[in-house]
């Protein structure tokens, strides 16, 4: 199996026990005299199941990621690799909200009634450019992971 069939398994398992968990709280209390949809029991078999699989899972692919590294940056591991996509990602979020501080929807600010004026602590312009080089840079770095994922074998 590749990483990535193993990655888009992890998501159906993780979205099977999402469904679960609600169907465990739909079906936790009834009116008395009534008989719940579901047997909680069941379903609490059901994710402990899910759970054994999911885990057995998780650490397959956390064992690839650590062993396998990326074709065009063979000291990269995947696992640093996704560590750094998350952190580029993290960065593109706290500027682009800095941004969307800084400068209004409108492109200019308001006075308010106590004719109090506001202006930008930051120059957007400048972050803006910044907010751009980091998105091609995860853009980048995803696609050589996507690669990667559809390359590589799931460790056993």
């Amino acid at each position: 199996m590749k990483l990535a069939e193993a990655l888009t398994e992890r998501k159906a398992l993780q979205e099977k026990l999402a469904r679960l968990r609600a169907r465990l709280t739909a079906n936790a209390r009834v009116q008395e005299g009534d008989e719940p949809a579901e047997r909680p029991t069941t379903l609490l078999a059901e994710v402990a199941e899910a759970a054994t699989a999911l885990e057995n899972l998780t650490v397959r692919i956390n064992r690839t990621n650590v062993a396998a590294t990326l074709a065009d940056e063979p000291r990269l591991t995947l696992m640093e690799a996704v560590a750094r996509r998350d952190m580029l990602k993290l960065r593109f979020t706290a500027l682009s909200e800095l941004i969307g501080a800084a400068a209004p929807a409108s492109g200019r600010f308001i006075v308010t009634r106590s004719e109090v004026k506001f202006r930008a602590t930051v120059d957007v312009a400048e972050l803006q450019k910044q907010l751009d080089g980091l998105a091609r840079e995860i853009r980048d770095l995803d696609a050589r992971l996507q690669a990667a994922n559809w390359a590589v074998e799931l460790a056993n």
